[in-house]
């Protein structure tokens, strides 16, 4: 599909029940994907959808008539209206909205592979998303006049317990697109944002195709494997009993959350970054092979999926040769491509791991793609290849076609040749006539040829035969009314030729089509190499050797990351101080202490991007990691105020809050910073200690940051929250901050007021706010420490047992066990388990 100028080029289609469950439709016209999503919405403001429009962005939402609808079920269409007025709203009948015609279009549509083969497993479960597929693709077919080819459609579907959700406040917060200021004070560094640090892809799709991207990294062993993993199962293949990644494929739709027998065989993509770091020869070898294919190839590729209805001799006129045009250039990337393909599996031929060695197979070596090429070579030149520069492209796509075929096209070519070399006798013509030997002769798609003459040697000889002068720079961009004569009859003539081309292609592109799965395949491979060759892979080649680990994965274990670094901030400070991090299941909440500015907001924030860049399938920044799935990150951080909403900073911290606790489950990631200071000081502590026994009930992996002191009681009631708290150093009344994380909480007194000071507060204030605070605090202190030192005990043993239990299901040698046993012993008796 031609590219027709819009911001997006993604329609979107919305329809809910009386149980406030959606189903959605996302279609691509770029890639030829749909995505299909059902959920139910927890909460009134709909967060869930929000997130997804947010992140797809969408030309067009499609709803039914909400005037129709019954009690409860008008609330995508009111969101559409108030959160999306920029964005086109279309709205069609409900009986558009049809499953039954939905589940038809998807199983016909969808291309040959494992995912599309399980329909009628999911059809009456999700109905509502194949709903809203009948709706999207009748609105496709009839305002854009595209029809697709059957099995030629991507489908996905995204469940509920397949992905890792991220809601929209959470990607801003942890800065996963968008970096919240990107200069840095005193420095000339830029910040940036994930996204930007892994945008290394040099195609389109490369990092189009980031897991991140979706907002929804995978929350399951067999969902992690699966999504880099499918490129290399051909149609109709059956599933492989040595990889979980196949079965998943065939049952894509019934989310199965089930372990896999062996971790090892779901983790091809990290096998394959392992091969790509000790093989550098492989390595390079990919980088520069990938740079032979066009950046557009994914899009070309997948533009073969649509047929365009019929063109009529009325709309067959010069000004409509756009099209052709368009059509001739994706066949010319297409024969560039099936061209590199060969250099790609010298490339893959001796590579070893899983991955590669399965896209060597059922890529480089499918004939079907030698099938293709020779087709295309039956019609066009070989020597035609893509050019990016625009003139080299426009004579390309003219003479694309061997010469004879056509009569009439060797005739509009000749004319096509004759107005070009005009347009050259008469830039020539004008540098003798004018005095201008370094006027250049240039051409854009848009102006066609034009005049570009250097500034100083345009000082009075410029005569009133050049028109339409414009500086640019150094140099004026001007034109001649000759000049314009020749474009318009320039133009002309490349327009004839594309036309006359189109009709000699017609056959060609019938049986292109036929092959439309093929090349589906062939752009998915490209797109996931791209992405862990020139992303991933280079994102580790760049660093030292130890600086990045390969991450595991548990379903039940713990979250346990040793000297783990902030993706982002590590590549701004090159002494950044590394922290880890251990939750498990018996202690599964943080409270993490500390002064104003000690590291706690960039310690939240790098034990989230750590967790997002393992379940994308990427290495991390640490010494060790290993990661427990996790379903969804929650984050409450900041504090602003929202006037648009007209929302308070303490009213937006509690909407923030409310969504979390409505949606959070035992497998969520929470973090939270500085829960209730917008508010009085008990309200506040009320509120917050009220959070963390709601998060310690549901077994949400949490981590709770705060300068609230008396939080740290509920170490004292809760065994399984575990108290830390970042070293500070008081020298000469000035903080010396450490940046590392320590156990146990440790108190240091009135460290507002020494920050205070720093800050400019005059003297006097501060020794009277000291005053104040000591009087308030001396009671509190005693008390805490009461009730820490009866509670010592209990924790200890807690601890101790904690530990055991560890060692019971250790895979250690027998001697490490008896060490640890002997070490745990000893910590136990001098206090310190």
């Amino acid at each position: 599909m031609e590219d027709d100028g819009e911001r997006s080029s993604i329609v979107i289609s919305l329809i809910e029940n009386r149980a406030k469950e959606v189903g959605m439709a996302a279609f691509n016209l770029r890639s030829a994907s749909l995505d299909l999503s059902q959920y139910i919405e927890t909460s009134g403001s709909y967060q869930n959808t929000q997130t997804l429009l947010q992140f797809y962005d969408p030309m067009v939402i499609i709803v039914p008539p909400n005037k129709l609808a019954a009690d409860g079920m008008g609330g995508v269409s009111e969101l559409a209206d108030k959160f999306c007025g920029h964005i086109r709203k279309v709205v069609m009948a409900r009986g558009c909205f049809d499953d039954t015609k939905g589940a038809v279009l998807v199983k016909s549509l969808a291309a040959k592979e494992p995912s599309a083969l399980s329909l009628e497993t999911y059809y009456k479960q999700y109905y509502l998303c194949l709903a809203a597929a009948a709706a999207t693709i009748k609105w496709i077919e009839a305002e854009k006049g595209l029809i697709v080819t059957n099995h030629s459609l991507s489908v996905t579907f995204n469940g509920s317990f397949d992905h890792m959700s991220i809601d929209a406040t959470s990607v801003h917060n942890l800065e996963i697109i968008e970096p919240f200021h990107s200069s840095l004070l005193g420095t000339t560094s830029k910040k940036r944002s994930l996204f930007q640090m892994l945008k290394t892809t040099k195609t389109i799709g490369g990092y189009e195709g980031y897991p991140i991207l979706n907002l929804s990294s995978h929350s399951t062993i067999e969902a992690y494997s699966y999504t880099l993993t499918y490129v290399i199962y051909l149609q109709n293949q059956a599933p492989s009993c040595q990889s979980v990644a196949a079965l998943k494929r065939h049952r894509n739709y019934q989310h199965s959350p089930r372990l896999p027998a062996s971790l090892t065989a779901t983790k091809p993509q990290n096998q394959l970054k392992d091969e790509l770091m000790k093989n550098e020869q492989l390595f390079f070898g990919l980088t520069q092979v990938l740079r032979k294919f066009p950046k557009e190839t994914d899009r070309v590729l997948c533009n073969f999926c649509f047929k365009p209805k019929k063109v009529t001799n009325e709309v067959m006129g010069v000004d409509n040769f756009k099209k052709s045009q368009v059509l001739i250039s994706n066949i010319i990337v297409l024969k560039t491509t099936l061209d590199a393909l060969p250099l790609l599996g010298k490339v893959l031929k001796d590579a070893s791991c899983f991955l590669l060695s399965n896209v060597f197979r059922t890529v480089c070596e499918n004939e079907d793609y030698s099938t293709i090429r020779n087709r295309i070579c039956e019609v066009f030149d070989e020597d035609v290849l893509h050019a990016r520069v625009p003139f080299v492209a426009r004579t390309q796509q003219c003479f694309a076609v061997k010469a004879g075929i056509d009569g009439l096209l060797d005739i509009a070519r000749r004319t096509f040749c004759d107005t070009s070399e005009a347009i050259h006798n008469l830039a020539n013509k004008y540098r003798e006539e004018f005095g201008l030997p370094n006027l250049k002769l240039s051409f854009n798609n848009k102006q066609g040829f034009y005049f570009s003459i250097p500034q100083k040697d345009a000082q009075g000889k410029l005569t009133s035969k050049f028109i339409q002068v414009v500086k640019h720079g150094n140099h004026l961009h001007c034109t001649s009314l000759e000049l314009a004569s020749l474009n318009v009859r320039n133009k002309s003539a490349a327009g004839e030729c594309y036309i006359r081309t189109e009709l000699c292609l017609e056959a060609l592109v019938d049986a292109i089509r036929e092959d439309v799965t093929t090349l589906t395949l062939l752009a998915e491979a490209l797109c996931l190499l791209d992405m862990m060759v020139n992303s991933f892979a280079q994102t580790i080649s760049s660093k030292p050797l130890d600086r990045y680990t390969r991450p595991q994965f548990t379903d039940d274990g713990p979250l346990a990351i040793d000297s783990g670094r902030h993706p982002i901030l590590e590549t701004i400070h090159h002494e950044f101080v590394s922290n880890g991090i251990f939750i498990s299941e018996a202690s599964n909440m943080l409270i993490v202490m500390g002064p104003n500015m000690s590291g706690k907001s960039t310690y939240l924030q790098q034990v989230c991007l750590t967790v997002i860049l393992a379940q994308i399938g990427c290495y991390v920044p640490a010494c060790f990691a290993t990661i427990r799935i996790v379903d969804r990150i929650f984050t409450r951080m900041g504090s602003t105020d929202s006037l648009e909403s007209n929302s308070s900073t303490f009213m937006t911290e509690m909407k923030e809050t409310a969504f979390i606790m409505q949606n959070v489950t035992p497998r969520s990631l929470v973090v939270m910073d500085e829960l209730g200071r917008a508010t009085s000081s008990a309200d506040g502590f009320s509120i917050a200690w009220s959070c963390c026994e709601k998060l310690l009930s549901i077994k949400a992996y949490t981590i709770f940051a705060t300068h609230m002191e008396n939080l740290s009681e509920l170490a004292t009631l809760y065994p399984n929250v575990r108290i830390l708290h970042f070293d500070v150093d008081v020298l000469n009344k000035r903080l010396d901050f450490k940046f590392k994380l320590k156990d146990g909480p440790r108190h240091i007194p009135h460290y507002g007021l020494l920050l205070a000071e720093v800050a400019g507060l005059p003297r006097s204030v501060i020794d009277t706010a000291q005053c104040i605070t000591s009087k308030i605090t001396q009671t509190e202190r005693k008390r805490m420490e009461v009730n820490c030192e009866q509670h010592h005990q209990l924790q200890m043993i807690y601890r101790a047992a904690q530990r055991l239990l560890c060692l019971k299901y250790s895979s250690q040698p027998e001697d490490a066990i008896r060490q640890a046993l002997q070490n745990l012993k000893e910590s136990y008796l001098d206090g310190t388990v």
